[in-house]
């Protein structure tokens, strides 16, 4: 009963704190001495053929008429005199949402990639020029390794060469800039901030490394999580589910299970690069798995 009224009373704060933009494609809410703004390049609808190992009366009860609703997002942060953004998506609206609040590409100071799939990274280059002339780029260690190891794509066949190619010529476009780190766990004592408030977490499974990152302002906290989940209407009562995207699905479950836990007991928000509008909220246990409780 105290979990829920504490659960209550965060999402009034959060509610009363947020405002929707007039663009659809944005939601505003305050963070701690700054703002947090969900950037999306709209909504859509997965296809439960990416669960593994969801059974027909899970797909009917959590995915009806054989979908769940799913987007594309990235999230700009503005504190402390800066703008960070937190993945880019595909880029196809990021430069036209970033506009409608005013920005530009030179505007932004740091770039945070939770991994590299191209609808994560996508947005950092257009035409074979890099687009944020004045941002940092951080990227864990893991993650760089995997997607860069030469010998890693001359062994791969040639259907499968495109994604690593296009990551490694994406991320050698920013290599001036370029800062890689290895993530902390989830549990604290964490090691020194990667950025100023901001704290980078290991996730690996998804990718081999997968990584979620922590913002802190003030007394608020919120975890930037990527892709931790792909079908939040399943993976929350279901977070055993894992997703035929993931390169270790065992590994991906395991990670996704360890945050889950610490964030619902922290009632720590959350936003997802593939939650519906707007992406954010909090988590609490259920009889099953878990509740995620939008703010809006």
């Amino acid at each position: 009963m105290k979990t829920r009224i504490i659960t209550i009373i965060l999402l009034v704060i959060m509610t009363f704190c947020a405002k929707v933009q007039t663009n659809e494609n944005i939601f505003l809410m305050k963070f701690g001495e700054g703002k947090f703004y969900l950037l999306t390049e709209g909504q859509r609808k997965g296809n439960p053929g990416i669960l593994i190992d969801a059974t027909p009366e899970i797909i009917e009860a959590y995915a009806p008429n054989d979908s769940f609703p799913m987007a594309t997002n990235a999230f700009l942060c503005q504190i402390n005199g800066k703008n960070i953004l937190f993945d880019t998506g595909y880029g196809r609206a990021l430069l036209d949402n970033l506009q409608s609040l005013n920005l530009t590409p030179e505007d932004i100071d740091a770039i945070f990639i939770t991994h590299l799939h191209g609808d994560h990274y996508g947005g950092l280059v257009k035409e074979d020029q890099v687009v944020f002339a004045n941002a940092e780029l951080y990227i864990a260690q893991a993650e760089y390794d995997f997607w860069t190891n030469d010998e890693t794509i001359e062994q791969l066949p040639e259907n499968r060469r495109g994604g690593f190619l296009a990551a490694k010529n994406t991320i050698d476009a920013y290599n001036e800039r370029l800062h890689l780190f290895e993530p902390n766990t989830i549990e604290p004592p964490y090691n020194d901030e990667v950025y100023p408030g901001v704290k980078a977490v290991a996730t690996y499974g998804h990718t081999p490394g997968h990584t979620v990152f922590l913002l802190e302002s003030g007394k608020d906290k919120l975890l930037v999580w990527g892709d931790l989940t792909h079908a939040m209407a399943v993976q929350m009562p279901h977070p055993e589910i894992a997703v035929t995207y993931d390169t270790d699905p065992e590994m991906a479950i395991q990670s996704r299970l360890s945050i889950l836990e610490f964030i619902s007991e922290q009632k720590i928000q959350v936003a997802g690069m593939h939650n519906a509008y707007p992406g954010i909220g909090i988590l609490e246990k259920s009889d099953l798995g878990y509740k995620f409780i939008s703010v809006k």
